[in-house]
Formats: structure tokens, sequence, C-alpha cells
């Protein structure tokens, strides 16, 4: 717990600082943590091709390597994050209301960082960026605990943010890394309530029900993406062709990515066949005892239904309406991104208001769902909560408030 401690304590005394800190000062130093992340460019890749060998040698699926990987296109995505959490709003110290009660005390709602987020995610090394500049904007410390897998890539990453916010008047305290890989310093933060005012996991089933079982500190759970896509019977087949193969394949081990396929009997026999062509020797696809009359693909099992796949497999389901695909959908479904391909308003309405998801799509890709997507810049994750944010988290997702209370001599009688 030392370690932690020690942690806690710098960057609580970061926190006092940071919180009061000028948008101006704020943007500047996100400014030069960008410039230092260019200037450190091939070292951050070169230590990223370290943590890919390593991944390759211990037989680390395709999927999660394309996670793991960072190139130039990707590196020039991260500072481009960064620029636009810096065109942001600051969402500190922001009125929401304002009022007068009868006996004249004024009453406003202000917006005030967490305090110190702590944040434990699996492989993405851009995760350590974009929650950095999310948590620094908006007046948050931030204490990172990535994964074994990307220590080398997160170290360089970490070094160069340190390096960018040294050349500004911000305290490189206001960010914390964990750099030794032993899992119990994985426990010891969720239990220091003392230092941790929100713990957010970002990462498989496994690493989020190890955080919620576990920790004391306050969660936010995001990540697990069970994602579906309904052909409903109006559908232009096209247009949802195109969209379940983006849905599935543009990047695998994304939580946004569609797992399971679902299509409306009417239109099955030719809308299968049409994504058994184009999908073929690509992608795995296990199908319903219906969908096996139809194409012949593997049979699939309850497990397929429930599994967040993170792979090159689609699991398909025939059913008979759209109420049958809500019911699977909300049985199934990890609360994170639904899609409906239809050409009937009612239909559309219908599955809006009735999927329990983050975020629901009318004919578009469930990959949508992302934090610089959504215009955010960049996020802490996906919340497939309820409380206290839910979908992409971004900056006004970060914040708590206080009332401020004016009186001119008040007494309650």
């Amino acid at each position: 717990m030392t370690y932690i401690r020690d942690l806690g304590i710098s960057l609580k005394n970061a926190e006092k600082q940071l919180s009061i800190a000028s948008t101006r000062d704020k943007n500047i130093a996100l400014e030069k943590v960008a410039e230092a992340i260019e200037n450190n460019r091939e070292e951050i890749l070169k230590a990223n091709q370290l943590d890919i060998e390593i991944g390759k040698k211990e037989n680390m699926s395709s999927a999660l390597i394309d996670r793991l990987m960072l190139d130039h296109e990707r590196l020039n995505g991260i500072i481009e994050g960064i620029k636009t959490v810096i065109k942001l709003s600051d969402p500190i110290w922001q009125s929401k209301k304002v009022w007068t009660i009868e006996n004249g005390l004024t009453i406003s709602q202000m917006t005030t960082p967490l305090g110190v987020i702590g944040i434990v995610y699996e492989s993405r090394p851009n995760v350590t960026v974009d929650a950095f500049s999310l948590a620094l904007k908006s007046g948050n410390c931030i204490i990172l605990r990535g994964s074994s897998s990307a220590i080398n890539s997160n170290l360089a990453l970490v070094k160069a943010i340190k390096e960018g916010l040294r050349d500004s008047s911000i305290s490189e305290d206001v960010v914390g890394f964990i750099d030794d890989t032993d899992r119990n310093l994985v426990l010891d933060m969720l239990k220091a309530n003392e230092y941790i005012d929100l713990i957010i996991p970002r990462g498989g089933r496994g690493l989020i029900q190890f955080v919620i079982e576990n920790s004391t500190v306050p969660t936010l759970q995001t990540g697990e993406g069970n994602c579906h896509i309904f052909v409903d019977e109006t559908a232009k087949l096209d247009d949802a062709l195109n969209i379940v193969i983006n849905a599935k394949t543009q990047r695998l081990g994304v939580c946004n990515a569609c797992e399971t396929l679902l299509v409306h009997e009417r239109i099955a026999d030719i809308f299968l066949p049409m994504v058994y062509e184009s999908l073929k020797g690509k992608i795995e696809m296990r199908g319903c005892n219906i969908t096996n009359k139809i194409i012949e693909v593997n049979k699939a099992t309850e497990e397929d239904y429930e599994e967040e796949f993170l792979d090159a497999i689609l699991a398909i389901k025939i059913v008979k309406d759209v109420d049958e695909a809500i019911d699977h959908i909300n049985k199934y479904g990890t609360k994170h991104s639904e899609a409906i391909i239809t050409e009937n308003l009612t239909n559309a309405n219908k599955f809006q208001r009735r999927v329990d998801a983050s975020t629901v799509y009318v004919n578009a890709s469930t990959r949508f769902t992302d934090g610089s997507e959504f215009g955010f810049g960049a996020e802490m994750g996906i919340s497939t909560q309820k409380t206290h944010a839910r979908g992409p988290v971004g900056l006004e997702q970060l914040v708590t408030y206080k009332y401020l209370v004016m009186g001119e001599g008040q007494i309650r009688k």
C-alpha cells in the first residue's frame, strides 16, 4: 500500500493547484504535452514496437495486437485529440442553475472537479493520453494503471506528458503512472479511498467485474461491448450490408464493434447470402438453426450470444420481428451500442425507446460510439451504467458540483 499511498499523497497535493487553474494555463499545458509527444514520436513508436514484438511472442491475437499498435497515423490522432480538447469549453466553475427562494437566498449550482481519478485499462496506449488530457482540462488529477502488455508504450507516453508539463505552469504531479506491473497494486488502488475519488475500469468483462467486486472507491463502469445490429424487413439491404461489414470488420478488437447480427425472418433468405459472400474467409460466422438452413455456417451456442468476441467472429440469429430483436438485445447486450437498420419509422422509434443501451442507432454503424466521433476530443471510455454518466465519457461527465448560497443575514425559523 506504500506505493499507492505515496502516489496518492502527491496527486492530492497537486489537485489543490489544478482544481483552481485557469483555462489558459490548462490549455497551454495541453499544448506543451502535444508538442512533447510530437518531439518524442520516434521513441514512443520504438517502445510500442517492443510491446508488439513481446505480444506476438506470447501469441497475442491479431485483434489485440491491433488494439496495442501505434503508428504515425494513430499518433497523429492522439495529438489531434489533445488539440480538440484544448478547443472545448472549460467545464469547471460553470453555473448550471441559479435561483432565488422565497426568503431571498440566491442559490447557484456550480461545476467543480471530481478530484483524483484512477483508471485501470487494457492494451490500448492511446487511453494514456486521452485520459490524461480529459482529466487535466476538467481540473482532475489522474492515476493511470495500464496493462503489462503496453508497459513500454505507456512509459514512453507518460515520459512525454511529464516533459510537456514541465514546460508549463501545471505541476507534472497531476498525472501518476503505476510503472510496476504487480497486480496487487491494482487492489491497493481500489481500496485507496483517502486518495482516489473515482475509479474507471476500461477493458473486458474480467477486468470490469474484478474492479466492481473489489473496489471500495466509487466506480464508473465502462468498456464491455456486446453490440448488435438488427436488420428489419424494410431495410435497404445494400446499406444494411455496408453497415454490417463496417461495424464488424473495420476494427475487430474495439468495444463498439458488432458481435451479433439479428435479421428479420422475412428478408433472411435474401440478406444472409449477401452477408455470407461478403464475410466468408474473413469472419467466422456462427448461426442459429434457421440461419443454417439458409447459409452453411458453424452452429451458434447460447454462450456465443453472450460473448464480446473482440475477434473475427460474428453470431447470427433470425428473429420474427422488432419485438423479438429488442428482447434478445436486452437479454444479451451489455448496454453499450445497438443499431436497427429500417425504413419503418414506427419500428425505429420503438427500438430507440425500448432498447436499454447507452447509444442507440438508426441506419448507422455502431462504430461511431467514440468520444472523438461525438466531438468530445477523447474519452475516458464508454459508460454502460446509468449513473453518474452514460455513453462516451468526456469533459462534461468528469465534473461534480457544489451549491453556492448568498444571503443577507437570513436564519431558518
